[in-house]
């Protein structure tokens, strides 16, 4: 079954704890590593995903849950565009990523109600919710499958999904430059930022290990999902996937 695959571990129960462990290791820093890593460019990638599902985030009475949101940024992103008096709901698995989220959702007056929750066994009723998003978690699953019949689970007929994760640029050149970077450069100012080099050894590693945009696409359909859609951005460094539900 593909899945996250951190060193060492054996089994998805591993693996789901290195990664809830090495996330707990860098929340501290995770924010300020990812803006300057990136360039701030995450923040767009972000903003353009919620214009891309702003016809539902608007909607009186949506419900909406980012899964694996980690310290805030899309979930508070979501709650920003929402309808005045709506909240929209985040789970993250790991207890220092979740706690920096609800001390981000404070200061900035955001309607985010944050719950701590493995995607992979959501505590949420099947067919309740419109809109279920994921930025930059669900490579970190431990069974991508698992996760895509979960989404599929909790989401409403007609509902969708939107995935914006890291993929393989398809331009041969720009994809030899991003794996020197990711290589050479994410764990050296990541490690130095973070405290963990460990962390920003795996996070480039698990991205040459995900699926592609197209097999993401693909197993996406074999999920259930209708509708399936991805588009590269910033030369393929991230795609975003859409699927919906069938009624």
């Amino acid at each position: 079954m593909k899945g996250t695959t951190p060193p060492g571990a054996h089994t998805e129960q591993e693996a789901a704890n290195w990664v809830r462990g090495m996330f707990g290791r860098v929340a501290h820093r995770y924010d300020l590593a990812n803006h300057l890593l990136s360039l701030n460019i995450d923040r767009l990638w972000r903003a353009r995903s919620v214009r891309r599902v702003r016809h539902i985030v608007q909607r009186p009475g949506a419900r909406i849950l980012d899964i694996c949101c980690g310290t805030g940024d899309l979930v508070l992103a979501l709650a920003e565009a929402t309808p005045n008096g709506q909240f929209v709901l985040g789970s993250d698995f790991c207890h220092p990523m979740l706690t920096a989220a609800r001390e981000k959702a404070a200061r900035r007056g955001e309607r985010a109600l944050l719950f701590e929750a493995d995607a992979l066994c959501l505590p949420v009723r099947d067919a309740s919710l419109d809109l279920i998003t994921v930025a930059f978690g669900f490579r970190n699953l431990a069974n991508y499958e698992a996760g895509l019949r979960e989404m599929h689970r909790a989401l409403r007929p007609g509902g969708t999904a939107a995935i914006l994760e890291f993929s393989q640029p398809p331009n041969p050149l720009f994809d030899a430059f991003y794996n020197w970077y990711s290589r050479r450069v994410l764990p050296l100012v990541g490690g130095a930022l973070s405290g963990s080099r460990d962390a920003y050894r795996y996070l480039p590693d698990s991205v040459r290990k995900f699926p592609s945009a197209r097999e993401l696409a693909g197993d996406m359909e074999r999920a259930g999902f209708e509708n399936v859609s991805y588009e590269y951005w910033t030369n393929g460094i991230v795609a975003l996937h859409l699927g919906s539900r069938g009624s």
